[in-house]
């Protein structure tokens, strides 16, 4: 391999059949293999080879994905990984602007696939002003051909949802470049109807650096309603807060967790408490009762307290048994017996559900409750519960595959 191309192309260019899943996300790593090689090489190589290369392992990437079972996103991480190099490469290699627009208009409007956009944000080095210009006028012209723009409803029915998807995408990026603080708010906040809209746009400022803007509409998209994109919201105007305006950060994340209550909510409001977290300890563990799966996940995975959290889990009549596994996996270390019988209780759910993978699970569990009663009195209770279930279970072969298979006895001890 003499050159740049014969490293890179061979590792993304294939004939195999990639809508079988598990080929097309071996295949996925071989792409990133290839860009890793690309990266590597880009601070000794000619910037015109590494475009070159770029420009063409992106193109056969791009045909690749288009005839994937890319339900796995291998190969469209890597389509991203090449979309953010292209750029930066043509920029570095001085490419033609007009050379540059009449690639970027077809892939956006002609290409193979259409889940991928171009930043014209990034494309601004290697186009320059006048280049800039021209690819304005490109895009006004697919604009005027469209005819009357669609309202927002009728969007997605028009037989041109895809260029108009691709010009607002490209209006959001070219008012984020020229730092215009109305369209910003036109092209992201649309009509204010949907709260992940007022996280865009907030989105939008910090990205030219209004922060005290981005803070402002993230709240109003914190506000919005009580629904899951406000609570993401919330977690972005916290985080700007937190680094902007750290005085404001821990009542901001205590009005987040009043209005969404949750183990995870609360985890932040703990680490950004720090010192003061005594002060909200009470009404934090008070909130979180209504929710026995968050308050014990709180306090075993946040606090680290694991006898609290067994404690809660009792007088709170915790029925999750994914929680209890979380559970007992830490309070065996406090007291490997006493977590016995919720095991025995977790095997008896799981064998509700035939099944190999129940049967594995159960299994599994069983054995570590020999290990656990091992030189214990309840060494000889527990080989009593695997008898008892390969009796109870005598017609499922697979369960008593599964349980020779982890080592459990066949024969009810004397």
């Amino acid at each position: 391999m003499t050159t740049l191309a014969d490293a890179v192309l061979p590792l993304i260019r294939t004939r195999a059949d990639l809508w079988r899943w598990s080929t097309a996300n071996a295949h996925g790593r071989d792409v990133h293999e290839a860009v890793d090689m690309l990266e590597g090489a880009i601070p000794s190589t000619e910037p015109a080879e590494v475009y070159a290369v770029t420009h063409k392992a992106l193109a056969s990437a791009i045909k690749v994905i288009a005839r994937a079972d890319d339900s796995s996103g291998i190969i469209g991480d890597a389509c991203r990984r090449l979309l953010d190099l292209h750029p930066n490469a043509a920029a570095a290699a001085r490419v033609p602007s007009g050379k540059l627009i009449d690639w970027m208009m077809k892939f956006q409007f002609d290409g193979d696939v259409d889940y991928f956009e171009l930043d014209p944000v990034a494309y601004a080095p290697a186009l320059g002003e006048t280049g800039m210009k021209a690819y304005r006028k490109c895009l006004s012209e697919v604009e005027a051909r469209l005819g009357p723009q669609p309202s927002a409803e009728d969007r997605w029915t028009s037989g041109h949802s895809h260029e108009w998807f691709t010009l607002d995408w490209n209006a959001q990026r070219l008012a984020v470049l020229d730092h215009d603080i109305d369209a910003i708010v036109r092209t992201h906040a649309r009509d204010r109807k949907v709260a992940a809209w007022f996280e865009n746009t907030a989105e939008a400022f910090e990205e030219i650096g209004e922060i005290d803007l981005a803070i402002d509409w993230a709240k109003q998209a914190t506000d919005f309603d009580r629904g899951h994109q406000s609570l993401k919201a919330a977690d972005y105007w916290c985080r700007l807060l937190e680094e902007h305006r750290p005085a404001e950060a821990v009542e901001a994340r205590l009005l987040v967790f009043r209005r969404w209550p949750s183990s995870t909510t609360a985890a932040r409001l703990h680490n950004a408490a720090g010192r003061s977290w005594s002060e909200y300890r009470d009404e934090v563990v008070s909130t979180l009762a209504a929710s026995p799966g968050d308050a014990v996940l709180f306090a075993l995975l946040t606090l680290k307290e694991p006898k609290f959290a067994w404690n809660l889990a009792h007088s709170l009549a915790l029925d999750s048994d994914h929680t209890w596994s979380e559970l007992v996996k830490v309070y065996e270390k406090v007291d490997q017996l006493a977590v016995l019988p919720i095991h025995q209780r977790l095997v008896e759910n799981e064998l509700v559900e035939a099944g190999a993978q129940h049967y594995r699970l159960a299994a599994r569990r069983l054995a570590k409750m020999r290990k656990l009663a091992a030189g214990s009195d309840q060494s000889v209770e527990v080989d009593e519960l695997i008898a008892e279930l390969r009796e109870t279970h005598r017609r499922r072969p697979r369960l008593q595959q599964e349980f020779d298979r982890a080592g459990l006895p066949r024969e009810e001890p004397r």
